[in-house]
Order: C-alpha cells, then structure tokens, then sequence
C-alpha cells in the first residue's frame, strides 16, 4: 500500500511540474484533453484484447524442446508491458483532470475518490448496509439514486454494438445468466456476427446503420422501465 501511495504521489507531482515548466501540458484544459482520453481507451481495449489473445496462446504452447522462451511467452510479456503503459496513460489522464479542476475551483482530487468510494458503497448494500437491502439487483440500486429510467446512463455516442450490449444488458439485467449454454465459442459467435456484417453489405445494408436504428427503437421501447 505505501509503495501505491507513493507512485500515485510521484505522478502528481510531475504533473504539478508539468503544469507550471512544459508549454503543451500549460495550455491543456478539459476539452483539449477530452478527444485524447478517448484515443487512450481505445488504446487500453485493444491492449485488453491482445493481452487475451496472448493468454489463448500460452495456454497451449508448442514443445519445440528449447529452453529459450517461446514467440508466445514473449507476445505475452509484450502484451503485458503494453496494458500496463495503455493503464498508466488512462490513469494520467483521470490525474490531469482533477489537477485541471482543482486549478479551476471545481473539486479536488480526493473529491473525485471519495465520489466514487460512496458510489461503490451505496451500490453494495448487501456488504455494507445488509439491514436496508431488499434484494435489490444493481440497475434497481441505481434507480434509487433518483434516475427516471434504466437506460439514462447509457452514453448516446457509444459505439453501436457497445450501446446494444449496454442497453440490453440494463434492461434485461442479469436474467439471461442462467440460460442454458449454446455451446457456441466465442470464437465462432464473432465469426457468425462478421458473416452477418458481410451479408448486410452484399444486400446494400450498412450494419453499423441497422445497429443504430434497433438500438434506437429499443431504447423507445423500453424508455419506461
């Protein structure tokens, strides 16, 4: 813990240098840094993914007899390397925010922590308020915190397939997890969503477009929930 605490002051500190000696890192202010942070969360899934990708393939690695480490152990490290700069970047960022507001007035650094402890806290009442929770599941906790409907918190600019797994996943909750298993991998569900893709564009129908429009009308549909 002292050694977290540590890193976490030393990256604040080079910010509060950065902020007052680096003309790029002076002239930055949320809205600047805004379409960076996307790029860097995207960067961060795809290190996610490869890093997955990796994992499949040291999972069974091939025995070709040398003690040298094999082309998979090394992606692996490679990839581990890379998810742990794709963090520090995206954790960066979350810092030079709350430095930008705290230089505004807005908040403070341990407000942005405290917010999300209390968050975390009122949506786990059965660890930490078992004698006001009712079975509650985690969308029904958050329509206490006073939103209209399930799919408030959706943002309108995900990504469609994003936005269709979101809105489905809070407006069905977690009933579809005892659903007997397909016996689809992965794998094979990805390939049977590329072909539909690629169907839809041999019949002159842009997926991206379908998507757009079935999200649209299901969120109408289930606005009231």
């Amino acid at each position: 813990m002292r050694e977290d605490l540590e890193a976490f002051q030393r990256l604040s500190d080079i910010l509060d240098t950065l902020r007052k000696e680096c003309p790029w890192d002076r002239r930055q202010t949320m809205k600047s840094l805004r379409y960076l942070t996307i790029e860097e969360v995207h960067e961060l899934s795809e290190a996610i993914v490869e890093m997955e990708n990796e994992k499949l393939k040291t999972s069974n690695p091939a025995d070709d007899g040398d003690s040298l480490p094999s082309p998979s152990e090394k992606g692996r490290a490679e990839a581990l390397s890379q998810l742990k700069k794709e963090l520090g970047d995206l954790a960066m960022h979350i810092l030079f925010y709350c430095k930008l507001a705290e230089e505004q007035g807005l908040f403070t650094t341990a407000d942005v922590y405290n917010a999300i402890s209390d968050k975390l806290i009122a949506r786990h009442p059965f660890i930490y308020d078992r004698d006001n929770y009712h079975g509650e599941n985690w969308e029904q906790l958050k329509m206490r915190e006073g939103r209209r409907n399930v799919l408030e918190g959706v943002p309108s600019s995900l990504p469609s397939l994003v936005k269709a797994i979101r809105m489905q996943e809070k407006v069905h909750g977690n009933t579809d997890n005892t659903a007997e298993p397909s016996g689809m991998t992965e794998e094979e569900f990805g390939q049977k969503l590329f072909d539909l893709v690629d169907w839809g564009r041999r019949h002159g129908i842009n997926a991206d477009d379908a998507l757009c429009l079935a999200n649209s009308r299901f969120a109408e549909a289930n606005s009231g929930q």
